[in-house]
């Protein structure tokens, strides 16, 4: 077997991408945890920021089970940071990056935060508070689905 099949490559823009978004989620949720404690702010039209707490998955999903949740959802970033390191150039990495980012960050608040909780603040009408990791796995996979639409390979091999 060739030595190159033998040492896979790591997508470093995946890690730079997702870096960023961490360091990114993690500066705002601690200004909102200290910006927003007392009041909300509104901002333009249906936009707030607002401060709330989550201890389920998306859309408050199995909010009763903290315990379960945060395995579930650490056991969910392992395997995106399996694939993602073996990202292809391109839009696979941004998307998985963005993706990676995003459920590390928010993986990070659940296990620091007693009790097991998410810190949301981005509040836009009738939709679910969420935050800037939210919205990195969101359009993350958006970017993935497009390059997957246009025919692009999402991992080297």
């Amino acid at each position: 077997m060739p030595r190159q099949r033998l040492a896979r490559r790591i997508n470093v823009s995946v890690v730079v991408w997702a870096l960023g978004v961490t360091v990114a989620d993690t500066l705002s949720k601690w200004w909102a945890r200290h910006a927003l404690a007392t009041k909300a702010h509104h901002l333009l039209g249906p936009l707030w920021l607002r401060l709330t707490y989550n201890s389920g998955i998306s859309f408050s999903l199995n909010s009763s089970g903290p315990v379960v949740t945060t395995l579930f959802t650490l056991a969910i970033v392992l395997i995106v940071m399996f694939v993602a390191a073996q990202a292809a150039r391109g839009l696979a990495t941004i998307g998985f990056g963005l993706l990676l980012g995003g459920g590390v960050s928010n993986e990070i608040d659940r296990l620091v935060r007693v009790p097991h909780q998410v810190t949301d603040f981005i509040s836009v009408g009738w939709f679910p508070v969420f935050n800037l990791a939210d919205a990195a796995v969101t359009v993350g996979f958006v970017v993935l689905l497009v390059a997957l639409l246009r025919g692009s390979t999402l991992v080297e091999r």
